[in-house]
């Protein structure tokens, strides 16, 4: 049997696993611009091909004038188990943006469950983190690797976007609020061929397992075992009036995700929100009869679009139109991009005391906003303090104000209360 070294004494931090995919890439380049190499963070790039890693490795280390040979490579095949625990036992992190996760992912987080390397990724796939926490979460208790899914736009603004604002509730007013509301006011940015891959693979295992619809379908599906009830229904699919917003409001898209996270976050801390608390998520689409007229038709399209995927044929047509993985917006859209969202949280007793929050990130959020909130969440779970012990986490439990601080201070997320709906 392998000795696998304490986590002080390995030889890296992190390792960023995909780094020649399109996320991954992104990724190496913020860690390269931010934290440089041979300083606080001692980190790598990873894949199974030498030379496009070499490859990657060049260009982004010329681009900041650092010396390539700086900056190691960790080779490995995440088919093979040996290989995969070899190069796992190294490091402290393991940073993936490898998907789709539930093709690709689980023979590597298993190895970190078992070797307590700490692991963060970007997934989004519900089915999917619901077999990790069942098939992971004690082995990973038991070594003391903090395995923590969802840390890019997928959850990260809704989740300490919702710790942010409680705590906002609790230092003015003694009180945590039963009920929180997340409006996305605006965002730009592009698809990547990866989330358009998770997101098809998601649809083709629900297509064969009526399970994987469940999972999916149920507001509390990703809640420790006993504790998957609670006040909150199915999410929105209807225009709907939000008076604290004075604003028409539709689906969004990802509530299927962010709330799930949100709702196992409060379990995971002991139900600091409160075993009533009830959160939701839409799309602010403005006032007056436009308003109304633009939230019918995001829900229109939103109705047929998902339709359509449901049957194979389409489904199969619109994968071989759209980017495939590796592909995604260009430097000059993710520079363009951003992310505008907005919180309520009602207060318990006085309706005047509820606070308004705004969370902002300053590129577009699938790619260019999410590297920076994977890479910030890699190196928290490398030099910060923790806080918990092993086990499946979300960021907000796992990562709490030492993330919420890092993503404000070095990439480019804000976090601060308003004083009152956006107009």
């Amino acid at each position: 049997m392998v000795e696998t070294p304490a986590k002080s004494e390995r030889e890296l931090d992190v390792v960023v696993w995909g780094a020649t995919g399109f996320t991954g890439r992104l990724v190496a380049e913020y860690l390269l611009r931010v934290y440089g190499t041979g300083r606080e963070l001692r980190w790598a790039i990873g894949g199974r091909n030498a030379d496009k890693l070499r490859a990657i490795r060049g260009e982004l280390c010329r681009a900041v004038g650092v010396d390539p040979e700086s900056l190691p490579l960790v080779l490995g095949d995440a088919t093979d188990p040996a290989s995969l625990d070899a190069w796992v036992r190294r490091t402290r992190v393991v940073c993936t943006t490898v998907g789709p996760y539930a093709k690709y992912g689980t023979p590597l987080v298993a190895a970190c469950a078992t070797t307590g390397t700490d692991y963060c990724d970007l997934t989004g796939e519900v089915q999917w983190m619901r077999r990790i926490i069942d098939t992971q979460h004690k082995a990973a208790e038991a070594s003391g690797a903090r395995l923590v899914h969802t840390c890019g736009f997928d959850c990260i603004p809704s989740d300490l976007g919702v710790h942010f604002i409680q705590a906002a509730m609790q230092a003015r007013h003694g009180v945590v609020s039963p009920r929180v509301k997340y409006r996305v006011k605006g965002f730009r940015g592009g698809a990547s061929g990866g989330t358009i891959a998770s997101m098809m693979n998601m649809l083709e295992e629900a297509s064969r397992d009526s399970s994987v619809l469940r999972v999916i379908g149920d507001p509390y599906g990703l809640n420790p075992d006993g504790e998957r009830s609670g006040p909150d229904g199915n999410d929105r699919v209807a225009p709907a009036y939000d008076a604290d917003f004075q604003q028409w409001t539709g689906p969004f898209v990802m509530a299927a995700v962010d709330t799930r996270v949100v709702r196992r976050t409060n379990a995971l801390t002991g139900y600091a929100y409160g075993r009533d608390f009830r959160y939701d998520e839409a799309m602010l689409m403005g006032g007056g009869p436009r308003g109304w007229v633009r939230a019918a038709g995001l829900t229109a399209g939103l109705g047929a679009g998902m339709a359509a995927l449901q049957r194979g044929p389409l489904r199969r047509l619109a994968a071989a139109r759209l980017p495939e993985p590796g592909q995604g917006p260009s430097a000059e859209q993710r520079e363009n991009g951003y992310f505008d969202v907005r919180l309520f949280a009602e207060h318990p007793s006085d309706p005047s005391k509820g606070l308004h929050a705004r969370v902002t990130g300053d590129r577009d959020p699938g790619y260019g906003s999410t590297a920076k909130m994977l890479a910030e969440s890699a190196v928290s779970l490398a030099l910060d303090e923790p806080s918990t012990g092993g086990g499946c986490w979300t960021p907000a439990a796992a990562l709490g104000d030492v993330l919420l601080e890092r993503l404000r201070s070095r990439a480019g997320l804000t976090f601060d209360l308003e004083d009152g709906p956006p107009t």
